[in-house]
């Protein structure tokens, strides 16, 4: 859904008229804040699979840092893979990288490890290998991409609607005071169950991650 698709969809559940946009007046705006913090809420509750995504990056002899374009300091790096020698990298700790860079006095070589390591100029986060590779590979880095706020009445949201919709409608009532015959708190419950729904679903596509095998 448009963000001006979901404030409308909560104004509706106040009995408010519809806007053309988002920014059509001082309430529509503070409904649009209220999007924004239900998509936010409901984006950090999950891995979800709509948020999931490949970025490729290809090596530079002799350079070990990489920026992660779209990858804020929210986001989740689920797994690093070497396309070129097909193998997973595994992560370490920026301290030992660190360290062993020192040590190695930052020889090139086969990458060993990836760990995280800040943000660019332009908040992007930055993956670090150790060693720095000695020849151009392919390295595949899948996570978990979580998005900017909504500002444009066109900007959309991959999110499951049904959550946001309804954590929003429960921060609108909540500010609002009085609901016609239903609670903040009441609408809270709906959507806490309609969250846990939707993550359940999304889980089913990746029971590995959720199952427990001892």
């Amino acid at each position: 859904m448009t963000y001006l698709e979901l404030v409308n969809s909560v104004l509706r559940r106040l009995r408010e008229d519809e806007v053309t946009t988002v920014s059509e007046s001082d309430y529509s705006r503070l409904i649009g804040d209220f999007v924004n913090d239900a998509k936010r809420l409901v984006e950090d509750s999950w891995d979800w699979t709509a948020l999931r995504e490949t970025v490729d990056i290809t090596t530079i002899v002799g350079q070990s840092s990489y920026s992660l374009t779209g990858y804020s300091t929210k986001s989740k790096i689920l797994t690093v893979h070497n396309e070129t020698t097909n193998q997973v990298i595994p992560l370490e700790s920026l301290t030992r990288v660190r360290r062993l860079a020192l040590q190695s006095d930052n020889a090139s070589g086969s990458i060993q490890y990836y760990t995280l390591d800040g943000v660019d100029s332009n908040n992007d986060m930055q993956i670090r290998f150790y060693m720095p590779p000695n020849a151009e590979q392919t390295i595949t880095v899948y996570g978990v991409k979580r998005t900017n706020e909504l500002s444009l009445d066109t900007d959309t949201t991959s999110l499951p609607s049904a959550p946001v919709v309804q954590w929003a409608y429960s921060y609108a009532l909540r500010e609002r005071g009085e609901t016609g015959g239903q609670s903040a708190a009441e609408q809270a419950v709906f959507a806490k169950e309609d969250l846990t729904n939707a993550i359940s679903q999304d889980a089913s596509q990746h029971p590995e991650e959720t199952i427990w095998y001892s």
